[in-house]
């Protein structure tokens, strides 16, 4: 059922054991998400903790490192900016079926929860801090941190067409309760390790630009991280890369996992929908960032993307 702020407020102030999932291979808008709502839950004497299929990288630790929670009896489950169970990774395995509410910003979302605050914004996090106040917990500089991470990521350090005047008022609000929107920037958006400036140089050298010039297309595989010693978390950034290529509309990274299947990021401007190009893929996303699986080998999945978008562009 679809639900507003006020009645997800409700909810969560009726429950006093709350487990709250967030989306494998997490970025910083599931994580600000999460943790964010943890706090604010903490504040009002709720016991709570977030989980994650994966290792949560270590460039997110500040969103967390003081927390110390332990495992309990859930009572109330919830899932934040998890538009399908399946991105629940192995965690769908004993979750499904029971998601109390989900708190999202994908119009693909399936409506798997029992509850779903679900509405149109840049990131999940805007509609986190609107919940929190509706709770009435203030913001301090450790919330105001989470929800600023989670804005700044998923906006692209508000340089993507989907940050609205909303965005920057939230943020300018985040600062002036504490948010250091320049040591989060500088983590997110211009640090790099050299694992991930290797791989990026691999990778870079292996792109391929296909339908006449307007679809790029980066692949990663199992071998590269294994040459350079890099993992699937520090890949997220590859996929803006494919983007910033003068006549390029499709921005395709393809990575191997290790079970030989592979994960497609696709990026696009508003001449196309990712969203909709995921979508007949299985997955899903946003109308300029999105993402979908393929249980076959990366140049498998690559020749099925192109012919679509061969497709979709004439």
């Amino acid at each position: 059922m679809k639900i507003d702020v006020k009645a997800c407020a409700g909810l969560l102030k009726e429950h006093d054991n709350i487990l709250i999932l967030t989306h494998a291979h997490p970025d910083g808008d599931t994580l600000g998400s999460g943790f964010a709502l943890l706090r604010a839950l903490l504040k009002l004497g709720k016991t709570a903790r977030v989980i994650n299929d994966d290792e949560i990288p270590a460039k997110y630790s500040y969103l967390y490192e003081d927390l110390h929670c332990k495992p309990f009896q859930e009572e109330y489950i919830v899932a934040v900016d998890v538009a399908t169970e399946n991105l629940l990774g192995n965690l769908q395995n004993k979750y499904s079926g029971r998601v109390d509410l989900c708190i999202d910003h994908h119009l693909t979302n399936t409506e798997y929860a029992g509850n779903l605050l679900l509405r149109d914004a840049p990131a999940a996090c805007e509609i986190i801090y609107d919940v929190i106040n509706e709770l009435g917990v203030p913001i301090d500089e450790k919330i105001a941190n989470c929800l600023y991470t989670g804005i700044s990521t998923d906006t692209g350090c508000f340089r993507y067409a989907s940050t609205t005047a909303h965005s920057y008022r939230i943020a300018a609000k985040l600062i002036d309760a504490g948010a250091n929107n320049g040591l989060i920037n500088r983590k997110m958006f211009e640090t790099k390790s050299k694992t991930y400036v290797n791989l990026e140089r691999l990778a870079l050298n292996g792109l391929q630009l296909f339908c006449q010039d307007r679809v790029a297309v980066i692949t990663v595989t199992q071998e590269m991280y294994a040459k350079t010693g890099s993992n699937e978390q520090e890949t997220e950034a590859l996929a803006p890369l494919t983007r910033q290529i003068e006549g390029v509309e499709i921005g395709i990274t393809i990575r191997e996992k290790k079970d030989k299947t592979c994960k497609a990021s696709l990026r696009t401007y508003e001449s196309v929908n990712a969203a909709d190009l995921a979508k007949y893929f299985g997955g899903g996303g946003h109308a300029q960032a999105a993402a979908c699986r393929f249980d076959c080998s990366v140049e498998e999945a690559k020749k099925r993307i192109i012919a679509k978008c061969a497709e979709i562009l004439g």
